[in-house]
């Protein structure tokens, strides 16, 4: 792909950006503006949709966030060898389900706490893949703008998840039981190409781990309102 299209693309990324901050719907739990503290007031349902309404929009961005870095930074056949490369998901350690079977297996309460261990253990992370990002030479500033939101928007969706586990699971104390030091691993510099193809795996991770987000919210809300087939 030639430079122009790249910037013709950029452009379009730029243009297009604010209109999908104002159709986003905020995770505020008022009816208008306010703040999650008021949460506990708006009722479960209501919640719920707008949870999985946060979870899709910080699934696309970050869809589009790993296609335009790699357009950007990516030569086509080191897109061949990402898998090959040997870099594992940071989420990997977590008892998290993955298969259809597992998933439909497992109870409401334990997709919420999936759903809270993935936020959890993302924010970190992409709070640093921001700081990486800016030392990269040429990094549009779409790029960097929608890494930023994606992270402020992780932070909100863990917040209505935790008040939407009090809601409907009764608890108080929200834990995890992954540890901040096993996934945060950016004690040595690597070389740029490294770091290139480490960002770019962290971020079609995120990716993945965004849509198994949606996927189980969206799982959840079938489940109470038992409408069509779960499966």
């Amino acid at each position: 792909m030639d430079i122009m299209t790249v910037m013709q693309r950029g452009v379009w990324a730029v243009l297009l950006w604010p209109h999908l901050l104002t159709v986003s719907i905020p995770l505020d739990c008022k009816e208008e503006q306010g703040s999650l503290s008021r949460c506990p007031s708006i009722s479960q349902e209501k919640l719920l949709d707008r949870v999985i309404q946060h979870a899709e929009l910080i699934y696309r961005v970050s869809e589009e966030s790993c296609s335009l870095f790699e357009e950007m930074f990516i030569p086509f056949p080191l897109q061949l060898q990402r898998n090959q490369v040997g870099y594992a998901c940071i989420t990997k350690a977590l008892s998290i389900p993955s298969s259809k079977s597992e998933i439909q297996q497992i109870s409401d309460k334990w997709l919420l706490h999936s759903v809270l261990m993935l936020v959890q253990s993302w924010i970190a992370p992409l709070v640093q893949l921001q700081t990486t990002l800016d030392s990269y030479d040429g990094a549009p500033d779409v790029l960097l703008n929608k890494t930023k939101w994606v992270s402020e928007k992780l932070i909100s969706l863990e917040q209505g998840v935790v008040v939407l586990i009090k809601k409907m699971l009764d608890e108080g104390i929200i834990t995890t039981t992954y540890s901040e030091q096993g996934f945060f691993q950016y004690d040595v510099q690597p070389e740029m190409l490294e770091s290139i193809m480490r960002d770019y795996t962290l971020l079609s991770c995120f990716k993945k781990d965004a849509h198994k987000m949606e996927i189980l919210l969206k799982l959840l809300k079938c489940r109470q309102t038992n409408t069509y087939n779960c499966a």
